[in-house]
């Protein structure tokens, strides 16, 4: 069956004090297009997961949220800048001594002043990193994926039943279809005698005009590709993977078989079972933009 493009995925994974969250979610879109949320810090592993999610899926677009916590003891180190210290210092002494103040300045005093310290965030061990991203990626898409394809069966299910009542519209055309030349000679014949009156109808004319309609009204070649397009479109759904794109292309060629049995038909009856077959045909094609 063919997954849907809709679908979400998360994955929490913890392993020598890093923890790292993903979060996948997918919608519509007509290739696969990424976009990602991440600190910036940790924003080397983007590359790697572009990698596993192109391997992993052909459409979509697809939103990564990633958190990161490292609680590590080494994750952090706390820094003074000496030379700002050594001016605070000297104006310390330079302000007690010329003003003849007491000078309480202390070591955890001078460090609280503004600027003096900062907390600077360790390099990270890209290797480490890297894995603990393969490891939620794994988790989390196996989830999206999971989804996706009950969505897509989902949808499938939906498709199908579609394309069932296309192909019975499709038959009744074709029944209707012999009667439309049979209609129209019966009414030529009828216009012709009322007009002629008593006088004798031209037998070999009327057969003359009736096979030019019948030629021109003949949509045996479009039942034909019209029946052939939803069996293509039945084997694709019931045995295909990423078929969006070719599913696209045949509900084009559907709709385009309907406009044409449209125009050359010139009956109500198969005018009427056509504006079924393209409504829905165009809900067959909303459905579709779903599919991956």
């Amino acid at each position: 069956m063919a997954n849907s493009m809709t679908g979400f995925g998360r994955a929490n994974v913890l392993f020598d004090g890093r923890e790292l969250t993903m979060e996948l979610k997918s919608v519509n879109h007509r290739y696969l297009d990424l976009s990602f949320r991440m600190p910036r810090h940790i924003s080397f592993i983007e590359d790697e997961i572009r990698r596993l999610l192109a391997e992993r899926l052909t459409r979509g677009h697809v939103d990564v949220y990633i958190t990161y916590r490292n609680t590590r003891n080494d994750a952090r180190t706390a820094v003074f800048d000496a030379s700002l210290l050594k001016a605070y210092i000297d104006a310390a002494n330079q302000c007690a001594e010329q003003f003849g103040l007491r000078n309480d300045l202390t070591a955890t005093s001078a460090l609280r002043l503004p600027d003096v310290m900062d907390v600077v965030e360790a390099d990270e061990d890209r290797e480490a990193l890297i894995k603990l991203a393969d490891d939620a990626l794994e988790k989390a898409c196996a989830e999206l994926i999971e989804m996706r394809r009950v969505e897509g069966e989902r949808l499938c299910a939906d498709l199908l039943s579609r394309l069932d009542t296309v192909l019975g519209l499709r038959e009744r055309i074709k029944e209707r279809a012999p009667l439309v030349v049979e209609d129209y000679r019966n009414k030529l014949t009828e216009r012709i005698a009322s007009v002629l009156e008593s006088a004798e109808v031209d037998t070999a004319r009327l057969a003359t005009e009736i096979a030019i309609f019948a030629d021109k009204a003949n949509i045996d070649e479009e039942l034909v590709r019209l029946a052939s397009h939803v069996a293509a479109a039945r084997e694709l759904l019931e045995n295909g993977n990423a078929v969006g794109r070719k599913m696209d292309f045949i509900v084009q060629e559907m709709n385009r078989e309907f406009n044409t049995i449209g125009s050359k038909a010139n009956d109500k009856d198969i005018t009427a079972l056509v504006i079924e077959g393209k409504a829905e045909i165009e809900k067959i094609r909303e459905q579709v933009q779903n599919l991956e």
